[in-house]
């Protein structure tokens, strides 16, 4: 097993860049919160939502105090709103079991509505300091690549954290800054289509690399155009809801001139059944 530890933590002490969530005295619920908007939505468009967010809801309890409807309607146009819903209920969840409080055990992280593997990990390492392993898209790349000289990741499994696991410095410090070095080189020099080789800090020890960069495939799994699909039919009707306060919007005019009646009924139905919308006479509304 390669030593990655010392030439990627070095390296990212001069390359990271400036984010919300590594700044000093961020905290855990702002932690918390930006793993949830991180998840499968790029950078750049997470910071500004997550910004304003924490101005409204600076802390669990203040988002708790309110209607699931608002934290749909200022989840925007992030995408995947049920993350939203997740975000409220573990909001309430963590008043009525922590007192307001995020805790620090992943075990508990996990209980939360919304949190998995990654995001408890995330949060006890990043907030708190915790050691343990955390794995993202970013991270499960470089350790392809480095380690097991593939060109892309395999699908996700539990051995992705044994092997994070090993590469880990023993002390809690060290591991957190190179978890999080390790996802950084994976998002800005280890990309999925066009690694910058001759910038990378661990070239010398990546087995890839040394094998000739040879193209072993890729599994990953492709998402399904948005152009044109039930998800776009869900956004559309979601905007004309968030769109709409205090009010339901007549279900026969929601979308009424959308191409696909049946995609049109199908993203109705699909809101209703996840809990993103609910029914009110002949209209329909955010969740109250």
């Amino acid at each position: 097993m390669p030593d990655l530890a010392p030439p990627l933590i070095a390296w990212y002490a001069g390359h990271a860049r400036d984010l919300p969530w590594r700044r000093p005295g961020f905290g855990a619920w702002g932690v918390l919160v930006s793993e949830f908007m991180l998840q499968q939505t790029p950078v750049n468009r997470v910071v500004p939502h997550l910004e304003a967010w924490l101005r409204r809801w600076p802390s669990p309890s203040d988002l708790a105090a309110e209607p699931p409807s608002e934290a749909v309607r200022q989840w925007a146009n992030l995408g995947y709103p049920r993350r939203a819903l997740w975000l409220h209920r573990a909001a309430v969840e963590l008043c009525d079991r922590h007192g307001g409080a995020v805790p620090r055990e992943v075990d508990a992280l996990l209980a939360l509505s919304g949190v998995g593997d990654y995001t408890a990990r995330a949060v006890a390492v990043f907030a708190y300091g915790e050691r343990h392993p955390v794995v993202d898209t970013n991270t499960r790349r470089v350790l392809a690549r480095a380690i097991g000289g593939r060109a892309q990741p395999g699908p996700p499994a539990r051995g992705d954290l044994a092997v994070m696991a090993a590469v880990l410095p023993e002390d809690a410090a060290a591991a957190a800054v190179m978890n999080a070095a390790t996802m950084e080189l994976g998002a800005v020099v280890c990309t999925a289509r066009a690694p910058r080789c001759g910038g990378c800090p661990v070239a010398g020890l990546c087995a890839w690399r040394l094998a000739g960069h040879p193209d072993t495939g890729d599994g990953r799994r492709r998402q399904a155009r948005y152009e044109g699909s039930d998800r776009q039919a869900r956004g559309a009707v979601l905007k004309l809801l968030r769109e709409a306060p205090g009010q339901a919007v007549a279900v026969a005019g929601l979308l009424a001139d959308w191409p696909d009646a049946a995609q049109r009924e199908r993203a109705i139905a699909s809101l209703v059944a996840d809990g993103l919308a609910e029914r009110a006479g002949d209209g329909l509304q955010l969740p109250a």
